[in-house]
């Protein structure tokens, strides 16, 4: 039975993290090959080398912030909007929302 993390569910250690980054990554790739770029376009674009995208979108994002995946996303042409939701009992969630216009 999964908890909707399946890092959580393999016991990483960093599991949030980590589905997050996957999230993002996600977007990257679905952005870059919609956009019908190579990986070397891309990682230009990006401004990172074109062997650490490869590794990000094969799912390897360790060596990779969130916030250098965030900026990729803006020089994708996305904006990125941080939403701090309303205070509630427990801990709160990190997620990744696609959305409409800003």
């Amino acid at each position: 039975m999964s908890g909707g993390n399946v890092y959580a569910d393999i016991g990483v250690p960093d599991a949030e993290e980590m589905l997050l980054k996957a999230q993002l990554a996600s977007r990257i790739a679905d952005m870059i090959q919609g956009k019908g770029l190579t990986q070397s376009q891309a990682a230009e674009l990006l401004g990172i080398p074109q062997p650490k995208l490869s590794l990000m979108l094969r799912g390897q994002f360790r060596g990779i912030s969130e916030a250098k995946m965030l900026e990729c996303l803006a020089r994708l042409g996305r904006d990125v909007q941080i939403v701090i939701g309303p205070e509630h009992a427990g801990t709160g969630n990190i997620m990744v929302v696609q959305g409409g216009a800003l």
